[in-house]
C-alpha cells in the first residue's frame, strides 16, 4: 500500500468514527433510557411478545445500549442475548443478558439455536442494499430454529413520516424542540443508508416474505412492523 493510499484509509476510518460518535450523541439526546424502555415495552406487547414462551432464547440484533433487552426482561424473558457493532453502546448496558460486539451479517451463534430474533431500528443502517439485507436475513434464518420468529420494526415512508421529515426542515421547530433536533441530526448523519432504505419498500417486503412466513405485516405511524416465522425447511 502506498503512503497516499494509507493516508486515505486513515481519513476514511476517522470520518466513519466521527460520524458514528456524532450519531450516538444525537441518539442519546433523542430519548432517555427510561423513555426508550417504555417505548419498547409498548411495541413488544403490540407485536405479540406476551404470547411467546418465557423460556424462549431471544436475541436482540442492533441492540444498542440495551433498552430493548431491559424491556424483554421486564416481560419475563430470562434467556436473553444482544448483538451490536458499537462497543461503546454495548458497554452502556447493565443487565443479565449476554451481549456481543459483532456484525449482524455474521452472527456468533450455531445453526438453528435461537427462538426469537428482534430488530428495532437497525436494518436501515445497513450500507449496501439489497446485499447487506440479504446477508442479514440469511443469517437470521440460519440461527433460528424451525418455527422461530424474526421481529422487525423499521422506519417506513408513511404519510406520518413524510410530515415528520417536513417539520425537521423547519429550523425554528428544531430550536424549540430538542428531541426533534436530535432526530433530524440522526437522519442527516445516516442519510445515505436511511434514504436508500426508505426508497425500496417493495423490495424489502419481498425479501422478508421470501425467507419468513408472515404472522404480522403492518405499516403505520412511520414504521414497518413485521413478525415472520422461519419455515421448517
Amino acid at each position: 500500500m502506498s503512503e497516499a493510499q494509507a493516508q486515505r484509509v486513515i481519513e476514511v476510518t476517522s470520518g466513519e468514527v466521527c460520524c458514528s460518535q456524532s450519531w450516538e450523541q444525537a441518539y442519546l439526546r433523542f430519548e432517555t433510557p427510561e423513555e426508550e424502555r417504555r417505548k419498547f415495552l409498548r411495541r413488544l406487547r403490540a407485536l405479540g411478545a406476551t404470547g411467546w414462551p418465557r423460556d424462549a432464547q431471544v436475541v436482540e440484533l442492533f441492540c444498542g445500549r440495551g433498552n430493548g433487552l431491559a424491556a424483554l426482561a421486564e416481560l419475563g424473558f430470562t434467556r436473553l442475548e444482544g448483538v451490536d457493532l458499537s462497543a461503546s453502546l454495548v458497554a452502556q448496558y447493565r443487565g443479565p443478558a449476554q451481549c456481543y460486539v459483532a456484525d449482524c451479517r455474521h452472527l456468533p451463534f450455531p445453526d438453528r439455536s435461537r427462538d426469537v430474533l428482534v430488530v428495532q431500528g437497525g436494518l436501515h443502517h445497513l450500507e449496501l442494499l439489497p446485499d447487506d439485507l440479504v446477508r442479514t436475513l440469511e443469517e437470521a434464518r440460519r440461527v433460528l430454529r424451525p418455527g422461530g420468529r424474526l421481529v422487525v420494526v423499521e422506519p417506513w415512508l408513511t404519510p406520518f413520516l413524510r410530515f415528520v421529515h417536513a417539520v425537521c426542515e423547519i429550523r425554528l421547530a428544531r430550536r424549540a424542540w430538542p428531541k426533534l433536533d436530535a432526530l433530524a441530526t440522526m437522519n442527516e448523519i445516516e442519510a445515505p443508508t436511511y434514504l436508500a432504505w426508505l426508497g425500496r419498500p417493495r423490495e424489502i417486503v419481498a425479501l422478508l416474505r421470501e425467507r419468513f412466513d408472515p404472522e404480522l405485516l403492518r405499516e403505520s405511524w412511520g414504521k414497518l412492523h413485521f413478525v415472520g416465522r422461519r419455515p421448517s425447511t
